[in-house]
Order: C-alpha cells, then sequence, then structure tokens
C-alpha cells in the first residue's frame, strides 16, 4: 500500500463520514419534528426523501472506493458488485430527480399570482407523496440492465467488451451496446439537467423583478437576504449549480471510462465527483434555510424539558 493510497482512502473516508454525519443529521431532525413537532412544510417532506438517497449515493459509493482506494481489489464477489452498482445508481438517479423537483416546484411556488401555474400551486404538496413513489419505481425499473452488464472481478470469462471499475466490472457485447446503454442512462438525466437550470433562470429573474420593485417602495434599505423567497431561492439555486457542476463533470469522465479501458486515477476522481454533491447539500440546507435553526431550537428545547421534567434519571 502505497501513499497514495493512504491519502485516496483518508479523502474517501471524510467525503463519506462528513456526508452521511450531514444527510443523517437533517433526516433525523425532520423525522423527529415530522412526528412531534409542528407541521413540516411541503418542501421538508422533498428534503428529508433527498437525505435519504444522498446516504444511500454516499454509502453504496464511498464504501466501496475507500476499500479499493487502500488497496482492496476482490472483497466483491458477482451479486455484490451487482448490488452495489445497482443500489448506487438508483440512489443517485433519484437525487438527481429530487433535485428537480425542488427546483421546480420552487420555482411555481415563486411565480407571480394570476399566472398559468395559479392552479398548480395548490397541487404540489399533494404531488409531493406520488411523486417520490413514482419516481422510485422508475429509477428500479430503467436501472435494470446493470443488473446485467455489471459483474465481479473474478467473474470476467470469454467476454468481448470489458470496463474495469477496480473491484467490478461491466461487460457488453459491443462498443455500440455500451454507447446505447450510456445514451438510455443519460437522456433522462439530461432532461432533468435542463429543467433545473431552466427553472434557475427563471427563479432568478422572479425574485430581481420582485427585488427591484421592493426596494421602489421601500428604497434601498431592503436586501435580497430580508426576504423569505429569496431565502428559499438561494437554496435550491445553490444546490442546483453545485448539483449540475458535479454531474457535468462526473458524466464526462463516466462517458470515457465507459468507452475506454479507464486509468485507476480516472476511477477514483470520478467517483469523489459522484459523491461530492450528496456529501455537501446537507450542510448548505442546513446553513442557508432557516427552518432548520427553527427545527433545531424546538428539538433542543423540548429535550431540555424533558430532563427537566425527570432530574433525577440524569443525576
Amino acid at each position: 500500500m502505497t501513499s497514495n493510497d493512504m491519502v485516496l482512502g483518508f479523502l474517501f473516508v471524510f467525503q463519506t463520514g462528513f456526508g452521511v454525519l450531514g444527510n443523517s443529521f437533517l433526516l433525523g431532525l425532520y423525522t423527529i419534528i415530522f412526528f412531534t413537532g409542528p407541521r413540516l412544510r411541503p418542501i421538508d417532506l422533498l428534503l428529508i426523501h433527498l437525505a435519504f438517497v444522498n446516504d444511500l449515493v454516499l454509502l453504496s459509493k464511498g464504501i466501496p472506493q475507500t476499500t479499493a482506494a487502500l488497496g482492496f481489489n476482490n472483497f466483491l464477489d458477482d451479486a455484490g458488485c451487482k448490488l452495489v452498482f445497482y443500489l448506487h445508481r438508483v440512489a443517485r438517479g433519484l437525487s438527481l430527480w429530487t433535485t428537480c423537483f425542488l427546483s421546480g416546484s420552487q420555482a411555481i411556488i415563486l411565480s407571480p399570482r394570476h399566472s398559468r401555474w395559479e392552479k398548480i400551486k395548490a397541487r404540489i404538496p399533494k404531488g409531493i407523496g406520488p411523486f417520490c413513489f413514482l419516481c422510485s419505481a422508475f429509477h428500479l425499473l430503467i436501472y435494470y440492465s446493470i443488473l446485467l452488464h455489471v459483474k465481479g472481478p473474478m467473474e470476467i470469462k470469454n467476454i468481448t467488451e470489458r470496463n474495469d471499475f477496480i473491484y467490478c466490472s461491466a461487460t457488453f457485447d459491443s462498443s455500440y451496446a455500451a454507447i446505447q446503454s450510456v445514451f438510455i442512462f443519460s437522456l433522462p438525466d439530461v432532461f432533468c439537467v435542463g429543467i433545473m437550470v431552466g427553472t434557475s433562470g427563471y427563479m432568478f429573474s422572479v425574485l430581481y423583478k420582485h427585488h427591484q420593485r421592493v426596494q421602489y417602495v421601500h428604497g434601498n434599505n431592503v436586501t435580497p437576504r430580508s426576504s423569505p423567497e429569496a431565502r428559499a431561492m438561494q437554496t435550491i439555486l445553490a444546490l442546483v449549480s453545485m448539483f449540475v457542476s458535479f454531474y457535468s463533470l462526473n458524466s464526462i469522465l463516466a462517458l470515457h471510462m465507459y468507452l475506454g479501458k479507464p486509468k485507476s486515477w480516472l476511477i477514483h476522481i470520478s467517483a469523489f465527483l459522484a459523491a461530492c454533491f450528496p456529501a455537501c447539500s446537507p450542510f448548505v440546507i442546513i446553513v442557508s434555510d432557516s427552518q432548520v435553526s427553527k427545527y433545531s431550537v424546538i428539538l433542543w428545547n423540548r429535550i431540555k424539558f424533558l430532563v427537566q421534567q425527570n432530574p433525577e434519571k440524569h443525576s
């Protein structure tokens, strides 16, 4: 084991632990508030879903990649490789679509009154549950072919094409089959990224016009940070910008790896980029969403109240 392997292993451990800690905090906080606290916003239910799938992305990619970076390349068999790659790709797709739905729903909520989106605003809270269910079912079905193409490192025999991913491999009958598989997987993702970019531009335009009107009425003392709409939009824009940046870089590397014989350092970089959004996004939400601080204070006050009610148990 070289020093580079140790550094890579440390980076993946830090990234995975850092991200899981943030997502688990949000997941636990929202879940406790959902059962015991005030009524959650509709957007909070989407954030619960996003935190859960981000944890899956980090665990399904971070743990195997850390193990591989430390030099243990044959720790998964054929079934293990299929499960890890399938779970990671489904969770990654759900993370993308959930972020897309967050961006789209926030754009509709911020749209002016009497617009064509007015009737849809009231339906957004009711559509979150069906969206999560249908989206999960869709991704479980569309990525079924991963179970056919991914193989364990010791299961490769008599194949025409092989793509080695250090601890697992992907097999295709031809380069055309590899391109076709990448195209099928990427088309829904590109569609979602396009929606996120469009809705982000729309939200920025709406908020900018709103800010101009507010400044005209109240003078120059009002800043965009003073409005709840601005804080919500800044959170979504930060998430979307982060996702699009990391997703674009990772997609370019993933396409190169599917079409050729990737080097180990390129595989590690691609894996690190793929996990950057799920690792960083919970902290963007924690810092920028004032409701997280509000829920945390409510939960802390309830814990102190319970401790004060039973002092003898904690003495």
